[in-house]
């Protein structure tokens, strides 16, 4: 049977995690993975998080199964904190997923069975497990402009490319902190894209990683709730992973916005049967975290106030990080960074200036030069900065 079985290539980045664990230095610096930090290098459970799940093991008396959606009320939460009270429930259809990427795999699975023709659209550069998602199910896949010269969105690139779209396409959109970049549309590039999909009759599909790690908790999901008030059909993919810091524990939600409530019942009996098909009954204990959170005025008040300290940190660490390159580097051309939002942004560095960055200074990135603000630490931003620049200037010598 086996014989002939060829193994996949890698993930870039689970290699990336093999290869700095590996690496004996102890002046490594991890800026790869994407994960939250915090100055001491750890990941730490949130505080509202260690409140709910003491309430959770003193209260809970059985681990008997849900429903083939999840726990009802881990949706419901979820629909608040997504949409608010902006779209009428009986539109929507939810499934609990294992995770953000559970969400969207199930999600483009939809697309496959509702729309098997339909292309699937993803911004240059994009999050590679999109399309990675999207090739194993079947899908047609395209790319979209997004970003300008300077590192910021190109709205008018992305319209024009978007103009392309054929009714019942589907195009990702990042509903905040865009991975791999840290540039987000602003409200009149967000407008301009409902509008086009009402003309075009294109369906967003978008993906809410980040939600509180942009500008706030309400202010990342601004475009998501303009767009989901406007249109008949949007699919959205959220992870509860950066939020509310469960990466362990798979937390997603897989939604679609239906144009009536006839559909919604279609689809979501369809989600019931993906679910069943690929994992049967979702992972609960973290979606019942995160229902405990929203559900309880005292313990949200204190995940919102805690995620903004992590929020505020990252953007320290890009000020930080964009002072000291301009000092290394004698140049003004990473100034984006304070621009930009979330733990990503991209630094322009070739692939082979990347890899000089991991053998001769031991600090790790993604191959596109993407780089977890979250990583870095005030004992790492100097260091990581000059070999930054030792890397480009090396690369002038050369050429």
């Amino acid at each position: 049977m086996f014989a002939r079985l060829e193994a996949p290539e890698a993930d870039p980045i689970i290699r990336l995690m093999a290869q700095f664990a590996e690496d004996p230095r102890h002046d490594k610096i991890d800026l790869g993975v994407g994960v939250y930090r915090d100055a001491a290098g750890r990941t730490p459970v949130m505080a509202a998080v260690a409140a709910a799940e003491a309430r959770i093991l003193a209260a809970q008396e059985t681990k008997g199964y849900f429903g083939l959606a999840g726990d009802p009320r881990f949706l419901v939460a979820m629909r608040g904190l997504l949409l608010g009270d902006g779209v009428d429930p009986g539109r929507l259809a939810a499934v609990a997923a294992p995770g953000g990427s559970g969400a969207i795999r199930q999600l483009l699975e939809l697309v496959r069975l509702a729309a098997p023709g339909a292309t699937v659209w993803i911004s240059r550069p994009c999050w590679p497990n999109h399309a990675a998602i999207a090739d194993a199910v079947g899908l047609r896949l395209r790319e979209y402009s997004y970003l300008g010269p300077a590192g910021d969105v190109d709205g008018a690139a992305m319209l024009a490319d978007l103009d392309g779209a054929a009714p019942g396409d589907v195009v990702v959109l990042h509903g905040c902190c865009h991975n791999p970049s840290g540039a987000d549309p602003d409200a009149a590039t967000w407008a301009a894209l409902t509008d086009m999909a009402e003309r075009r009759g294109f369906v967003p599909f978008v993906d809410v990683a980040y939600q509180g790690f942009g500008t706030g908790v309400e202010a990342d999901v601004a475009g998501l709730r303009h767009m989901a008030a406007r249109l008949p059909e949007m699919l959205i993919a959220a992870s509860g992973s950066k939020s509310f810091g469960l990466y362990r524990e798979r937390v997603g939600l897989a939604m679609a916005l239906c144009a009536e409530a006839g559909a919604a019942g279609r689809v979501g009996g369809a989600l019931a049967s993906l679910n069943r098909r690929n994992y049967a009954f979702p992972p609960d204990h973290g979606a019942r975290v995160v229902t405990t959170i929203l559900s309880d005025p005292v313990l949200r008040a204190d995940w919102e106030a805690e995620l903004a300290t992590l929020r505020a940190r990252v953007a320290t660490n890009r000020v930080a990080l964009a002072a000291a390159l301009a000092e290394a580097t004698q140049s003004p051309a990473f100034a984006f960074l304070t621009r930009h939002r979330g733990m990503f942004s991209q630094l322009g560095l070739h692939p082979e200036a990347v890899l000089r960055l991991r053998e001769a200074h031991g600090v790790y990135l993604v191959a596109d030069g993407r780089i977890n603000l979250a990583g870095l630490t005030p004992a790492t931003i100097g260091a990581a900065a000059e070999a930054v620049a030792a890397v480009l200037r090396e690369a002038a010598t050369a050429a």
